[in-house]
């Protein structure tokens, strides 16, 4: 992926960064409901099961490839459901540790629906087509109220890799009933695995959301399910990966956003009657 390597104002002009309509402000979010987010839930094991030996190494084999992830990039096709709105569409996204993020949604025609840049805990939120920008707020509030998905982005990239947090450190493990095994790990989260050849991970579980790992392309995922378990708006909605890079040098210019001198600014309030969770109240 080249275009994290150049300069930010060249990268928004290539076509692939992310087609994903977003009509903020004037429309809500256009699309499709995911056959995805109609399927039949993945039934986790519900029984107490026995101790699992050599859960930390089992532990290390599944998280070696997305612990070493210092940079990702990535096209996200994303399908479901936030609240009452039904989302699609496809995104291009960047990151790199600790927490830079870039999220870029271009219309097939115009300008881009929204760029969203983050780095060092500050958001910026670019609305092209109205020219209106958020500034002064977390990335994870502005996803919050933009989709529903209220995730920081080492959170939303320990997500995407397979680690399912930034920082995994496995403290317990139990083996159960149908060939499952299940990983706990520092912060609460649950790994919940199955054997092909070796364990893989399946899903998990995390501050209020369901995960469901159900494809795999070598090293990463390439499909993941997220549903929320206790949100604002209820959310269900899953993420087809493509032309996945890890490691790549970024331009940190990508992460920086570039506001137009007479852009108008957007409070996070009107972002959110415009999002998912205006139709909650």
């Amino acid at each position: 992926m080249r275009l994290l390597n150049e300069s930010a104002e060249t990268a928004v002009r290539h076509s692939r960064w992310v087609r994903f309509a977003f009509c903020i402000l004037h429309s809500a979010f256009c699309i499709a409901l995911s056959a995805a987010c109609s399927a039949r839930r993945l039934p986790l094991p519900s029984d107490s099961g026995s101790p699992l030996p050599d859960f930390p190494a089992i532990h290390a084999r599944i998280a070696s490839a997305c612990g070493g992830v210092r940079t990702l990039t990535a096209e996200l096709a994303l399908r479901g459901r936030a609240g009452s709105r039904r989302l699609s569409g496809r995104l291009l996204a960047g990151f790199e540790r600790p927490d830079s993020m870039r999220l870029e949604a271009v219309a097939p025609l115009g300008p881009p629906g929204f760029i969203l840049t983050s780095q060092r805990g500050e958001a910026i939120l670019l609305l092209p087509r109205e020219d209106r920008v958020v500034r002064g707020e977390s990335a994870e509030a502005v996803l919050g109220a933009l989709t529903g998905v209220s995730l920081a982005p080492a959170d939303l990239q320990a997500i995407l890799t397979g680690c399912v947090v930034p920082v995994p450190k496995a403290i317990g493990g139990r083996l159960h009933e149908k060939g499952w095994a299940s990983i706990d790990v520092e912060g609460g989260a649950t790994l919940y695995l199955r054997r092909a050849g070796d364990w893989q991970l399946r899903a998990a579980r995390r501050d209020g959301w369901h995960l469901e790992y159900l494809a795999w392309q070598g090293a990463f995922p390439r499909s993941i399910r997220l549903r929320s378990e206790r949100s604002a708006a209820e959310v269900d909605m899953s993420a087809t990966l493509s032309q996945i890079e890890a490691n790549t040098d970024i331009d940190p210019a990508a992460f920086t956003g570039r506001v137009p001198s007479g852009a108008r600014p957007l409070t996070l309030a009107e972002l959110r009657d415009a999002g998912p969770l205006g139709d909650q109240e």
